[in-house]
């Protein structure tokens, strides 16, 4: 029988292509989504791409009542997606990100406590490692001072979770600490739809090149980096799923907590990649250089050998991939826009 793992936020970006990797590893997903910042018609496309239609649930994962009634249907594992996610929007509106992002990860505990499900894998960011820490960041760093309510939301989950599994043993918790999961589903029929101005530099590329937007604003071109430009490191969202995979098989067999970096091991700057997108794609991006960001550090990379021995996983897909794999998303989403 297959083993049955509850998705909070499952509908979203991330949540999505982890589903489709998890039903395509033989996995029974069960999908908790609100539908703030997904839509429902992303269940077909993964029943389209996997031949299997996950069962979901419409509802809030600070809902514990809800989450009980899900978990008492023998679910063995929980990927905790659901949480807000703008740095810029956490900067304006501290009280709504803390109460969502730390609400639902105790309400979700509290339910699984109740249920016997012992086993959670939370998406987790770079973000906790802070401004000081340097690059190649590496897992036992100490988390260093967040800019931000977001960061620091995260940082406050895994402790949390720390907390967890020293009070009970038997609980498995694995925060995984993702870099910037960029690209879509190679079919195209699933990608990142951000709801306004995108924060995250590929789907604002991609919807320059599409004609959704004007121009490519980038931010600083005065970083003490080898062409001006911020460097990071971006991570095909597949292969990111294929990690959360790997993560609750480890978790399964595992108890205790664990921090692990998901992130491609290299660094490229906002030229490289814009250039990248254009050479790939046969594309020109109109593009102009606006005020650094405040709270934005020049370089950012992971490093992956955590990854690579405990999980034994490494990213298959490269920048030419993800850059591919994003513009065919964007002109499948625009054609569905246009019927």
């Amino acid at each position: 029988m297959s083993k049955k793992i509850l998705l909070t936020g499952g509908l979203g970006y991330i949540g999505s292509h982890t589903a489709v990797s998890l039903i395509e590893s033989g996995y029974d997903v069960v999908i908790l989504d609100n539908l703030s910042n997904s839509r429902k018609d992303v269940l077909e496309k993964l029943k389209k791409i996997t031949k299997v239609m996950p069962k979901f649930y419409f509802g809030d994962a600070r809902d514990e009542g809800l989450l009980i009634e899900i978990l008492k249907q023998n679910v063995e594992a929980v990927i905790h997606f659901a949480g807000y996610k703008s740095v810029y929007d956490s900067i304006k509106s501290p009280i709504e990100y803390y109460d969502n992002n730390l609400n639902c990860l105790i309400r979700l505990i509290d339910a699984m406590n109740k249920t016997g499900c012992r086993n959670l894998v939370f998406s987790s960011s770079a973000t906790v490692y802070g401004i000081e820490n340097i690059s190649p960041l590496i897992e036992n760093m100490n988390m260093g001072t967040c800019t931000n309510p977001y960061g620091r939301s995260k940082q406050m989950t895994e402790e949390i979770l720390k907390d967890i599994t020293v009070s009970n043993p038997e609980f498995s918790a694995i925060a995984l600490r993702y870099f910037n999961p960029v690209g879509a589903h190679p079919s195209g029929l699933i990608g990142e739809i951000p709801r306004g101005v995108p924060n995250n530099l590929m789907p604002y590329i991609s919807g320059v090149a599409s004609g959704k937007y004007e121009v490519l604003n980038i931010y600083g071109n005065d970083y003490d980096t080898r062409d001006g430009t911020c460097i990071r490191d971006f991570i095909h969202v597949c292969d990111l799923a294929d990690g959360h995979v790997k993560a609750i098989e480890y978790a399964l067999k595992n108890n205790g907590f664990d921090a692990i970096n998901l992130g491609s091991g290299n660094g490229y700057s906002v030229l490289e990649i814009v250039k990248a997108f254009e050479s790939t794609n046969n594309i020109k991006i109109n593009k102009k250089f606006s005020e650094r960001r405040a709270g934005d550090i020049a370089i950012s990379y992971a490093d992956i050998k955590k990854a690579n021995q405990i999980l034994n996983w490494g990213p298959r897909y490269g920048i030419e991939d993800i850059c591919r794999d994003t513009w065919n998303f964007e002109k499948m989403m625009f054609q569905d826009e246009r019927v």
